[in-house]
């Protein structure tokens, strides 16, 4: 039982701080402006992101491989966002 408390909470823990991306690309997508995001912010986000799923993958955590690799996604997207707009 304790097993699948703790698969909740990184699984509620994955969900959020994934989903806290979605406001910003919304934004972002929308005005066209990027003026204010930090390029380097966002490369080294997205290496450490990349780090995140590469040990998700080896110790085989659902959790961690969802969220990075969903974060990932809007990461980069925004990181394309930034050079386009940028």
């Amino acid at each position: 039982m304790s097993f699948d408390y703790i698969l909740w909470i990184g699984i509620a823990a994955a969900f959020l701080t994934t989903i806290s991306f979605v406001p910003q690309v919304v934004k972002v997508a929308k005005i066209k402006e990027t003026k204010d995001l930090s390029l380097l912010m966002y490369v080294l986000f997205s290496i450490g992101i990349v780090l995140w799923l590469v040990y998700g993958i080896l110790i085989g955590s659902v959790p961690v491989i969802f969220a990075n690799t969903a974060t990932l996604a809007l990461s980069v997207y925004l990181l394309l966002l930034k050079i386009k707009y940028g």
